[in-house]
């Protein structure tokens, strides 16, 4: 049975000596700059990246950890995290989820009616679908949320408005013209955490990626060694493989830490179910 997981847990990070350095994705007011900070501490050295594959290769490259948005509670995954956890070799360490309030921004002096087209991240232009489509605005999406922000202020475009935090509008000096536009109240990003060292302690979420065999009943297979050893699967995502129309990998967070035996007993029979495994990482949930 897939539930949520109601564990309550404490401070997600253990304290350092030295501060880490930070992998986030966006401009600063961006919401994985926001994770980032919930998740560190507004101490952290933070640096910012426009490309999400970037933030793998800096952590690869000695950054201490990355912060990669993976799920949105309106729009659903973010793809390309998924495909990057599944080429590069870091670890999911850690979790964090942000609640997301859009705001529509603008330069100084621009008023809504002035507003014709709205530039931000597709994920933040699909979550605020219904406030634009229903003042027929015209979405343009750009790399990240408060990189938009940014470039109106830049550009100093009198004719359009962006969609990001209030935050971003502060860190740019911008007019907030309308807030709360999001969809749904309830709008959540979960982030992960990446690092390249092995988590080895007893966490109480723990992500897996597998590729199931080419025969009938495949991904029946591969689950049932998570359900006849009791393990608790939480998420399921699946995503097509390049170069392999209509095969897929599976991605599943189940609760318990790989150290737990039913869940390494678990994956033992899932190596056999499966052509491919690889254990993203246990980890501490955020709540």
């Amino acid at each position: 049975m897939i539930r949520s997981l109601r564990m309550r847990t404490t401070r997600k990070h253990d304290p350092m000596k030295t501060l880490p350095k930070v992998a986030y994705y966006g401009e600063p007011g961006s919401y994985s700059e926001q994770a980032a900070m919930q998740y560190f501490g507004s101490s952290a050295a933070l640096k910012g990246f426009r490309f999400l594959a970037e933030i793998f290769e800096s952590v690869d490259n000695g950054i201490d950890y990355g912060v990669v948005p993976i799920e949105n509670s309106i729009e659903g995954p973010v793809t390309q995290t998924y495909d990057l956890l599944l080429e590069s070799n870091l670890t999911i360490t850690g979790e964090e989820i942000v609640k997301i309030e859009h705001c529509l921004i603008s330069n100084p002096g621009v008023n809504l009616g002035d507003v014709a087209n709205v530039y931000s991240h597709p994920q933040a232009l699909g979550q605020c679908r219904k406030y634009l489509e229903g003042r027929r605005l015209n979405a343009i999406p750009f790399y990240d949320t408060a990189g938009s922000v940014k470039m109106l202020r830049e550009k100093k475009l009198k004719d359009s408005a962006a969609i990001a935090s209030r935050r971003a509008a502060k860190a740019y000096g911008m007019k907030v013209l309308a807030q709360g536009i999001q969809s749904s109240k309830n709008n959540f990003t979960r982030f992960m955490v990446v690092a390249k060292q092995n988590n080895t302690k007893k966490w109480n979420k723990t992500s897996i990626a597998f590729e199931g065999k080419d025969r009938p009943g495949s991904l029946f297979h591969a689950l049932n060694c998570f359900a006849k050893n009791k393990v608790n699967l939480l998420h399921i995502a699946s995503r097509p493989i390049p170069g392999m129309p209509w095969e897929y990998n599976f991605y599943v967070d189940c609760e318990g830490s790989m150290l737990d035996g039913n869940i390494s007993k678990a994956i033992r029979e899932l190596h056999d179910a499966a052509d491919f495994v690889k254990i993203l990482g246990s980890y501490r949930s955020a709540r």
